[in-house]
């Protein structure tokens, strides 16, 4: 038997929302450079770049039920990476204070 569960409306919807708050960097810029100084104050717009292409990557791994898992777990370690660059760079400038 090939009995298929049902899609999640809830991930896709998430998915497409992440892919298009990836896409958006590319779009307009200035609009997350400010955010992502806190984490990569050196190269910037670079990062934004690169934060942008992740997102809209790993939104659209989450948007498909075939790559979901991947993109969850994909999902999982961005957030970690950039919780810890956050947690460096915020400790950092704390001291230097």
């Amino acid at each position: 038997m090939n009995a298929r569960t049902p899609d999640s409306t809830t991930a896709r919807l998430f998915g497409l929302g992440l892919a298009g708050t990836g896409a958006a960097h590319f779009t307009a810029p200035r609009a997350f450079d400010q955010l992502t100084a806190t984490a990569f104050p050196r190269s910037t717009r670079s990062w934004t770049y690169r934060n942008g292409a992740t997102e809209l990557f790993l939104g659209l791994a989450i948007t498909f039920r075939r790559t979901r898992v991947l993109g969850a777990v994909g999902l999982l370690a961005y957030v970690g990476f950039l919780g810890s660059r956050l947690a460096t760079n915020i400790g950092a400038s704390n001291d230097r204070t």
